[in-house]
Formats: C-alpha cells, sequence, structure tokens
C-alpha cells in the first residue's frame, strides 16, 4: 500500500496532468497550423508561442525570438505553466536541456506536420563517453536532449542499481512534447562508446513524427520516466533502447546501422508496489538500416539483452527482418549471462523473416507471450504508472491523435 506522501505525489501530478489536458494542450488542427510554413512564422501559434531561427543572429525578448533552442527553453518560467517554442529550419548544433515540471512543446516548421519524411529541423551534437579520445564520464553528459529535474535524477549511473537518486526529488515535467524534429548524436559513424540522442529521467515525455540517430546507447529512458513515441524513426547499433524506467514504441521504424549487444537493454528495479517498468515495441518495424549492409546482418542481431536480471521488454506485433538472430534474445555474456526466472525478454506475435520459433525455443532466453500474458501490457494506459505509486492510467499527455 502507497503512503501517504506518495499517494499525495500521485494525486499532485494528476492534478496538474488533467489541467494542461483540458486548458491548454494544442488540438491536432491548431498544432498542424502552427508548424506550417507562413510569411508571418507564428500566424497560427499560441500567442505566448517563442520562435527559434538558426539564422538569427541574436535572441530577443521583445518578439518572442531566439537563435538557439536552450536560449529559448531557459528564459521560460520554471513553474506549471504551458509554453510552446517553434522552431524554424535549419541544423541546431547544440544540447537542450529541460528542467522545467510544466508543459512544454517543441514543434518544428514543416509543409508536413504528419510525417517525419519532410522534417526540416536537426537538432545534433557530438558526444560520447568512454572512449580513448573521451575519457570516462556519465553517460548524461552525451546527450542531444535531457529532461530531467536535476542532473542527479538523469545520471545512468553503473551497477545494477545505478546512481541513487535522493527521496525527496521532485517530478520533472509532466507533459514534454516533441513534433518532427530530428535528434542526432554523431561522435563517430559506429559503436564507440554511450552516445545519447535522448535522455529523459521523472518525467513524461512523447515524441512524435521524430527521429533518432546515434550508434550506442541511442535513447535513454531512466528512473521513473515514461516515454511515448509514435510514427517515429530510431537508429543504431548497440543496446540502443536502454533504461530504467517505461518506453512504449508505437507505429516506428528501429533501423539497425549493424549489430552490437542488443537492440534493448533494461534495468529492472525493485519496488513495494507490482511496476511495469521496460520497453514495450508495437506495431513497428526492425530492419536493417539500409539495403547495403542487410546481407552481412543477417541472424546477427539480438532483440536485446539484460542489462540486470529483471530486465522487462516486449515486441508485440512488429515486423522483424532477417537481421534478428533465431534466439530473438541473448544472454548479457556467457561468463555473466544475467538471466534468471524474474527475466522478462518476451515476444507477442511478432512475424517476418526474423521470427524463428524452433530458434526461441532453443534459445531458451525468449519467452513467446500466449494473449493473455500480453494482456497486461497491452496499452500504454497499463504501463504507465504515475509518479511513485505504482498507479497505472498515466497516459493523459498521450497525442494518440498525432
Amino acid at each position: 500500500m502507497p503512503s501517504v506522501s506518495s499517494s499525495l505525489s500521485w494525486l499532485s501530478v494528476l492534478a496538474l496532468l488533467l489541467n494542461a489536458e483540458t486548458s491548454l494542450a494544442l488540438s491536432k488542427k491548431e498544432r498542424l497550423a502552427c508548424q506550417k510554413p507562413t510569411s508571418d512564422p507564428l500566424k497560427g501559434c499560441p500567442k505566448s508561442t517563442l520562435l527559434v531561427n538558426a539564422g538569427s543572429s541574436g535572441q530577443g525578448a521583445k518578439n518572442n525570438a531566439f537563435s538557439s533552442i536552450q536560449s529559448a527553453v531557459l528564459s521560460l518560467p520554471h513553474d506549471n505553466s504551458t509554453q510552446y517554442i517553434l522552431i524554424l529550419p535549419g541544423q541546431y548544433t547544440e544540447q537542450v536541456n529541460v528542467t522545467r515540471p510544466g508543459p512544454l512543446y517543441l514543434l518544428g516548421q514543416t509543409k508536413d506536420a504528419e510525417s517525419l519524411a519532410r522534417n526540416t529541423v536537426e537538432i545534433m551534437w557530438h558526444n560520447a563517453t568512454g572512449t580513448a579520445t573521451t575519457g570516462s564520464y556519465d553517460n548524461a553528459y552525451t546527450s542531444t536532449l535531457t529532461i530531467a529535474p536535476t542532473f542527479n535524477s538523469s545520471t545512468t549511473g553503473s551497477g545494477p542499481t545505478g546512481n541513487p537518486v535522493p527521496g525527496d526529488t521532485p517530478f520533472g515535467n509532466f507533459d514534454f512534447r516533441a513534433y518532427n524534429l530530428n535528434f542526432t548524436n554523431d561522435y563517430l559513424p559506429y559503436s564507440a562508446g554511450p552516445s545519447l540522442a535522448l535522455s529523459t529521467s521523472y518525467a513524461n515525455t512523447g515524441f512524435y513524427h521524430c527521429s533518432f540517430k546515434s550508434y550506442q546507447d541511442t535513447i535513454y529512458v531512466g528512473k521513473l520516466a515514461n516515454s511515448y513515441m509514435s510514427k517515429c524513426e530510431i537508429a543504431g547499433q548497440t543496446d540502443f533502447l536502454y533504461g530504467f524506467g517505461t518506453l512504449w514504441i508505437e507505429d516506428s521504424d528501429l533501423l539497425m546501422r549493424s549489430c552490437g549487444g542488443g537492440i534493448t537493454a533494461w534495468k529492472g528495479t525493485n519496488t513495494t508496489f507490482e511496476n511495469k517498468y521496460g520497453v514495450y515495441i508495437h506495431d513497428s518495424n526492425v530492419v536493417a538500416a539500409n539495403s547495403s549492409i542487410a546481407p552481412a546482418m543477417v541472424q546477427k542481431c539480438a532483440l536485446g539483452r539484460p542489462w540486470n536480471a529483471l530486465q522487462r521488454s516486449i515486441f508485440a506485433n512488429t515486423y522483424l527482418d532477417a537481421s534478428i538472430k533465431p534466439t530473438g534474445y541473448i544472454e548479457w555474456s556467457a561468463s555473466e549471462p544475467r538471466v534468471n526466472n524474474s527475466t522478462f525478454m518476451a515476444e507477442y506475435k511478432t512475424y517476418g523473416p526474423g521470427w524463428n520459433q524452433t530458434g526461441r525455443v532453443e534459445g531458451k532466453v525468449t519467452r513467446v507471450l500466449t494473449e493473455k500474458e500480453w494482456k497486461p501490457y497491452s496499452s500504454p494506459a497499463k504501463v504507465f504508472q504515475f509518479f511513485k505509486s505504482g498507479k497505472s492510467g498515466n497516459d493523459v499527455w498521450v497525442d494518440y491523435k498525432a
């Protein structure tokens, strides 16, 4: 049973979410109008929308125009108000760090906001850790985009539980959304140590028609984080979906740039309530990044490996190309398998040349779920939980209409 303080935390976050959803969230029609290119970029946007223009020589509060995304973010009040930022076409080489709790919507200007194919905004950074050139420091330093209330809450740490986070750390952004933005960490064109495109912890984050590209540890969904991705593109090579929190990927493409480790690597956590922390890939495609590398990758890529023995990841109703190993998932390593009865590396109704029922059985690491076993995880509302309470149904911040 949750404590009184945990229940209050859950109720306060719920109240904030309901207020944001009912009063200030943009409808799809409003969002499309704001993102559409016009002679006056802010013509269709909410009155308080900030403008970011890569070609601008400076910033000015008077006309709400900024030359970098981070300068616009830093100008916002650290409160629960809803804020909007429209980003004009260009490549922005910067790290973006969001700590505010109130709803924040980042909108990329585009002629087709219902597809990522015509995205015009790329946010890029060039950093990794754990290499001879960079030296070693926490993965958090490398990320192109970070959403977390404090630096401490965003760190990955090492060991089975990672770095401890102080118990009085508040929840961060309860409704962050990004539309039609490309996030890239291009430290090197191959896996050379953790190089994050996205890091999110203690926050609810939604990404729509977005692209995430790196090679190792592309996306980190950290402690007490809920992240939803729809109609996105995610590219990586080694453990490129990893974390402690809960990630739901819907109607998206996972692009394997090579085979290393696994696609997923999750650290489960013991809690006083039944948690649903894990990564869920639903109605999506898992394929080689391009046709030129596909022949060399046949049956060499793993769906995932356990970052600790409590990993939970499920590929459901998802197409798998021939790159996938017959076993599906794999152990962490021969000397340290990290697999026991609590490890939940599973599939439900996956299909395509990467599906091999005999190989899954013989490999002894992949669970093939029945409909009954899949049902408790079959929607975002069932897996997204409220802050510290374990209550399910924390999905009012998800834009299902994007």
